[in-house]
């Protein structure tokens, strides 16, 4: 398998990092993390997500893996897989605190050390994709988290906003970090881009419509699609079930399909 990595890292068996950011929270990062995973663990990809989330770590419950134990061998931690066939492996702070419900109350250093260390003590081995689902914002960790893993030449971040006025206008603060840090940006992804009924399956824009969409346009990146609230979606992420798989008619499943579709295109047109 060809490698641009840095030979003798653990992450030197990884072919793409994609970060997932927003200014904001609450806007489903999370979410699209764990759906992207799906989608591209159904294209006969194989994926590793790294959460990064240090205050909020949900990524393990909506893989219904919380109660996992982290192992350690000769090459650092070893992540936790979701499947037998090791098709998604994770790695969140989640499955090193001794109670979940333990608060992780630490100052800047401390935080960024344990970035730096996930960077580079988890043996993740041979991935097609590493998704990095990060906390809101534009501070010390997510500089900690670009510049670990610079060495390595991110494929680049998706930015993940709401449609309303005050979302949109903290992702446009992202996309200058974005810009500033030397981040790609892949795309923008508008989240909750309205409510789906799960009666009549109609779709009612309960907070406006099309906000991400007009910031691509006037930001000249690409948009990678709307993903509407579904309660499927929500019953499956909270049972950490798999969405992709069980949900084929719902509303948001042809968004997020179309979203990871469009990264493996994009990958494939950079490798030709």
């Amino acid at each position: 398998m060809l490698s641009f990595l840095p030979e003798g890292s653990n992450l030197g068996g990884v072919r793409h990092i994609l970060l997932v950011l927003s200014g904001k929270g609450g806007v489903g990062k999370s979410t699209i993390s764990t759906e992207l995973a799906l989608s591209l663990r159904h294209s006969g990809k194989k994926v590793g997500i790294l959460d990064v989330d240090l205050c909020g770590p949900s990524i393990p419950r909506m893989f219904k893996v919380q109660d996992s134990d982290v192992h350690q061998c000769d090459a650092g931690w070893v992540p936790v897989f979701v499947d037998q066939e090791k098709s998604i492996s994770l790695m969140s702070i989640g499955f090193l605190l001794e109670k979940p419900d333990d608060a992780v109350v630490w100052r800047g250093p401390k935080k960024n050390a344990l970035i730096k260390q996930f960077v580079a003590d988890v043996a993740w081995g041979e991935l097609d994709f590493l998704i990095v689902d990060t906390p809101p914002g534009t501070s010390d960790e997510h500089i900690s988290t670009v510049e670990a893993l610079r060495p390595y030449k991110p494929l680049g971040a998706i930015l993940v906003t709401t449609p309303q006025a005050v979302s949109v206008g903290d992702v446009r603060r992202e996309l200058t970090f974005c810009k500033k840090t030397g981040l790609r940006v892949l795309g923008i992804v508008e989240n909750m881009s309205g409510f789906v009924c799960p009666h009549c399956s109609e779709c009612t824009n309960i907070f406006s419509k099309g906000g991400g969409e007009e910031l691509a346009k006037h930001a000249g990146v690409p948009f990678l699609g709307s993903v509407p609230l579904d309660p499927q979606l929500s019953q499956s992420l909270e049972d950490g079930r798999d969405f992709i798989q069980e949900f084929p008619k719902s509303s948001a499943f042809p968004a997020l399909t179309h979203i990871a579709q469009q990264i493996l295109d994009g990958v494939s047109q950079g490798s030709s």
